[in-house]
């Protein structure tokens, strides 16, 4: 919608229209993950499709609005349509209808944004297809009949929420409202829908749909043609006669309240407190659409951002390995001006696990992208929920999965529960499973600008980040309830999903040790979040299970994800072959003074993720700071810098984590930057 509503007082309910037909309840398949990739032009999405979307396990891809709109730089400008024409600022007809059958064929279906509320917020002009019109009168298409006009408030803009008629025929920020109750505006409405279906969009987004009566919308999808996936944007508002729970009947709704509550707890109130969220009275899990952020919230300071750092990925973890709701992560771009549209003129482009020239790519991020895999692969409850500090969880799901996460700024080391049977796994927040072991490698993008498991040339591309990409595929092998859910602070989480699934999440400043429960059978299992499964191994880190639990230390701000599509052994099991190695690992970090750079990483040589026990470099050739590390060969780690301050305090290098591995013999040397 054009920007965030706020939300006033209560007043009385009315009655709505039950819809005669229920559209799908979400995304069909066992890949349900859904990427917005925002403000991309359709070839890029097309591009991203089959370099890493569809490889990566994501089943959908949400796009911005294909319709003609008004013209300007900034992205809202998408938000005012002019008319139902296929061209806009991301592509032509030509260009969309390509993305569709290209995406379609990499096995990931198109959900359109699309506008039924309102047409254009400005007195007229020119359409960036050459449509010319006025605030009321759009040629061919709409006349000053076809819209409300409320006489309620001056300007006809809406001023009390607490007034249903008021929020549902006055203008949102004089957008000129559609008249949805006609006949007329109804079968126009469906005509363009029907367009995009028959082009092989399987979804649709209604923006603003909170401003539509319910049985306005249920009567516009009964036209359609066929029945795609729906979900609703209705911004709760406590006390407000307009609620969610009255668009259930249609399809999905996206539950704001959910990303409000993720960013208060990953912030300060606690991850712990996430277990059994879905007995809170919000939408049912079922029929939920869900998110860290979304385009508008990233920018208004409701949720969470890709500027909250490594706690946005670990609330990222979370979503994807809990058991509520549809889950959609944004990817975006850097801004510094809310208003501002995309870099490149919506030419997205990501390199390896990162985003460059502005433009973030979080589908990409490694843990990200991992728990995807994670997800798809893990089902069933929650079990063996444990916790650390109120910023350490971990827990279990079914008998496939576990993960741990430490939002805290401490490692944690436990003995955890969990539900994988005996064996070595792969960590899919690190990395992933790959021939021989947990590489942490994310899958290749030949025609993009991603690089491995990051970005290249100053973009970030977040979605190959390794814990993203890892917790991808972990959210797609991942099914049921939420399991064994335990808290350590109320930063650190954890729990397991079915019987198949188990994710720990460590928000906190310290690390969280604790044995967890997780309904994994007993089994080595690869950690989604710093790795993957590969042919007898884990590219990242591996833990085992036994007798249903697991003891591990989560360092501070981190997580684990492992599910039983995802068994092997790796760097977490502990050590490579025989012989040992010398690592050199130089830094590029200008630092004030009384201020000095650490290394920490995954092994016990490089301190176990415990800040207390990470090692001192040297200056002697600053910036340049340096140290050498004697490992086992062959040995595969995940390691970052730190900084700590004169006062005492610790400060992190951004995510995603470092990985490399120890050569077979000799030396080796890391030449990296602070970042």
């Amino acid at each position: 919608m054009f920007y965030p509503l706020v939300s006033l007082a209560a007043a009385a309910a009315a009655v709505v229209a039950a819809p005669t037909s229920i559209q799908s309840r979400a995304p069909s398949g066992s890949k349900t993950v859904i990427i917005q990739l925002f403000e991309w032009s359709w070839d890029s999405i097309a591009a991203e499709c089959t370099n890493f979307i569809g490889p990566a396990g994501y089943g959908y891809v949400q796009v911005s609005p294909p319709a003609e709109h008004i013209a300007g730089s900034q992205w809202w400008t998408d938000y005012q349509p002019v008319s139902y024409t296929l061209t806009s600022k991301r592509g032509n007809r030509s260009q969309f209808q390509n993305m569709i059958k290209t995406c379609k064929s990499a096995g990931v279906g198109v959900i359109a944004d699309t506008i039924f509320n309102h047409m254009a917020g400005i007195e007229g002009g020119t359409g960036v297809g050459g449509s010319s019109f006025t605030h009321y009168n759009y040629p061919g298409i709409y006349q000053n009949q076809d819209f409300h006009h409320c006489g309620l408030q001056s300007g006809d803009d809406i001023v009390n929420y607490n007034n249903r008629v008021e929020v549902q025929t006055c203008e949102l920020v004089n957008l000129a409202d559609l008249a949805t109750d006609t006949e007329y505006v109804r079968g126009r409405l469906a005509a363009y829908a029907n367009d995009l279906l028959s082009l092989g969009v399987v979804g649709l987004r209604l923006d603003a749909a909170k401003h539509i009566p319910a049985g306005d919308i249920a009567n516009i999808l009964g036209r359609l043609t066929s029945k795609p996936y729906i979900t609703q944007e209705v911004i709760f508002g406590s006390g407000e006669p307009v609620q969610p729970s009255e668009y259930t009947g249609n399809g999905d709704v996206q539950e704001f309240r959910y990303t409000t509550t993720i960013r208060d707890a990953f912030q300060s109130g606690g991850i712990s407190s996430l277990n059994g969220l879905e007995n809170r009275g919000w939408v049912a899990s079922s029929g939920a659409n869900v998110f860290v952020a979304n385009h508008d919230t990233e920018r208004d300071g409701s949720s969470l951002s890709y500027k909250s750092g490594s706690t946005y990925t670990l609330a990222q973890v979370f979503m994807l390995a809990y058991p509520y709701g549809t889950p959609t992560v944004l990817s975006s771009y850097t801004f510094s001006d809310k208003d501002a549209g995309s870099p490149s003129n919506g030419a997205g482009s990501c390199s390896g696990s990162g985003g460059a020239n502005g433009w973030q790519c979080q589908h990409r991020w490694t843990a990200i992208a991992g728990m995807v895999k994670w997800r798809n692969g893990v089902s069933g409850t929650v079990n063996n929920w444990v916790t650390g500090t109120n910023q350490q969880i971990a827990f279990g799901r079914g008998s496939s999965g576990f993960v741990a996460i430490n939002n805290a700024d401490s490692a944690w080391t436990r003995t955890f529960t969990t539900p994988l049977a005996a064996n070595s796994y792969c960590d899919m927040i690190s990395g992933a499973a790959a021939s021989g072991g947990c590489t942490g490698a994310s899958p290749s993008n030949g025609a993009g600008s991603c690089s491995g498991s990051g970005g290249a040339n100053g973009w970030q591309c977040q979605h190959r980040w390794t814990a993203i990409a890892g917790m991808v595929k972990w959210r797609n092998g991942v099914s049921g309830t939420v399991n064994n859910w335990v808290t350590g602070t109320n930063q650190q989480i954890a729990f397991g999903r079915g019987s198949s699934g188990f994710v720990a999440i460590n928000n906190a400043d310290s690390a969280w040790t604790r044995t967890f429960t997780t309904p994994l059978a007993a089994n080595s299992y690869c950690d989604m979040i710093s790795g993957a499964a590969a042919s007898g191994g884990c590219t990242g880190a591996s833990y085992t299970v036994s007798g249903g639990t697991l003891t591990v230390t989560i360092p501070a701000r981190s997580a684990i994800a492992l599910f039983t599509g995802a068994i092997g052994t790796g760097s977490g099991g502990g050590g490579g072959g025989g012989g040992s190695a010398t690592m050199s690992f130089q830094v590029n970090s200008q630092t004030t003074s009384g201020d000095n750079i650490f290394l920490v990483g995954s092994t016990s040589q490089l301190g176990s993720w415990a800040p207390a026990s990470s090692i001192a470099m040297s200056s002697a050739s600053y910036p340049i700071w340096t140290v050498s590390v004697t490992m086992p060969a062959g040995t595969a780690f995940s390691y970052k810098y730190i900084r700590k301050t004169s006062s005492g305090s610790v400060v992190w290098e951004s995510d995603p984590n470092r990985s490399a591995t120890a050569p077979s013999s000799g030396s080796s040397t890391l030449n990296d930057t602070w970042r």
